[in-house]
């Protein structure tokens, strides 16, 4: 997985019932976009995140 400041990431639920979350990309701390990224999601919160099989890139387009 590779990503840019500034791209989507969402995460898909893992079961039944659980929303997909979707953050901003703010860092990649990971040598040529590889993780982990630091990510500020819809609700304000800000994590760093070793995306796992359930996370999609959205490539920001300027």
């Amino acid at each position: 997985m590779r990503a840019e400041v500034g791209d989507l990431l969402h995460v898909r639920g893992r079961t039944v019932g659980t929303h997909e979350r979707q953050g901003e990309v703010l860092e990649v701390r990971g040598e040529n976009g590889a993780p982990p990224y630091l990510i500020r999601f819809d609700d304000g919160h800000e994590s760093l995140l070793f995306p796992g099989t359930d996370c999609v890139v959205e490539h920001h387009t300027p």
